[in-house]
């Protein structure tokens, strides 16, 4: 099959190099990154001739806007899908804008899927990631053989497109959540005058065990912040989450908080760059305390 895949960054790289490994014939364009040395694809001049090449094409892109530019830009992928032709949006989005997209891809005959994914960059590159869909169930079960390429677990959260981002959203805030307890919690510890890396251990044992706290306490306490998942990135997705609950008048108080505690570091010389986990330096300043230091 030939499969147009248009984003080849930490995660879409090695995504489209599982589809290539698994004989399918990739296209893409490009324009952040560079073509890597080991995939095997044609590239094209633009997103709208990655359309007029490939039976389906998936987007991996940082944000809203870039997927739209992407689909409807000039010389974008509307301008060269057809009917029966399917576009996968695998990017984390908004799901208010991923309704609209939807339905202009619709408009040109295509099918369209919202399928954002979790895993991180790990993820991608053992094809384990979990994927988020949202779009009706004949155009799921069409694109569940490439999925199968990519992930392990697999839902159609519904029909609906948008269903995929709003799971993916609340993917996001528990993440996020995860990580400013984890690090609540250390820096708590630690300004006790307890060791981190013993607390750490220990809670691991108890209920408090969370993958959260095996991979990101273990990076704030030996302070290695090289992505992973980018801060930057995060504020984006509790940007989506914040966006969207105002649009449902629900509250997300956690969200919001968590979200400053991302603006703090963010505002730091490079820390929108740093991994998710550096949040941790947003309550050290808070606390006057390092984890590093081990004691007050």
């Amino acid at each position: 099959m030939k499969i147009g895949f248009i984003g080849l960054g930490v995660m879409g790289a090695p995504m489209a190099r599982h589809l290539a490994d698994a004989g399918h014939q990739i296209v893409t364009v490009l324009n952040r990154s560079s073509l890597p040395n080991d995939l095997k694809a044609t590239v094209a001049a633009s997103p709208a001739e990655v359309g007029r090449a490939s039976e389906i094409v998936i987007t991996m892109l940082p944000d809203t806007p870039d997927v739209e530019r992407v689909l409807f830009g000039q010389n974008g992928v509307l301008e060269g899908i057809s009917a029966g032709k399917l576009v996968i949006d695998m990017s984390s989005i908004s799901p208010i804008a991923t309704a609209g997209f939807a339905a202009r891809i619709r408009g040109a005959g295509a099918g369209y899927l919202d399928a954002p994914v979790s895993g991180g960059e790990v993820g991608a590159k053992a094809a384990s990631l979990t994927i988020m869909v949202g779009g009706p169930a004949a155009e799921f079960e069409r694109a569940r053989p490439i999925f199968e390429k990519l992930g392990k677990n697999i839902t159609l959260i519904g029909e609906n497109n948008g269903a995929g981002q709003t799971c993916k959203i609340a993917n996001q805030i528990i993440v996020a959540l995860n990580i400013e307890a984890v690090a609540e919690a250390l820096v708590f510890a630690s300004k006790a005058g307890c060791d981190p890396a013993k607390v750490r251990s220990a809670l691991m044992g108890g209920f408090a065990s969370s993958r959260v706290l095996d991979v990101h306490g273990e990076r704030m306490i030996a302070r290695t912040f090289a992505p992973g998942f980018r801060v930057r990135l995060h504020q984006k997705d509790l940007n989506l989450a914040l966006e969207s609950a105002r649009a449902l008048g629900v509250a997300l108080p956690g969200t919001a908080t968590t979200q400053q505690l991302m603006n703090a570091c963010s505002a730091r010389a490079g820390g929108a760059e740093a991994d998710h986990s550096s949040l941790v330096r947003a309550l050290e300043i808070l606390g006057d305390h390092e984890l590093s230091n081990g004691k007050e």
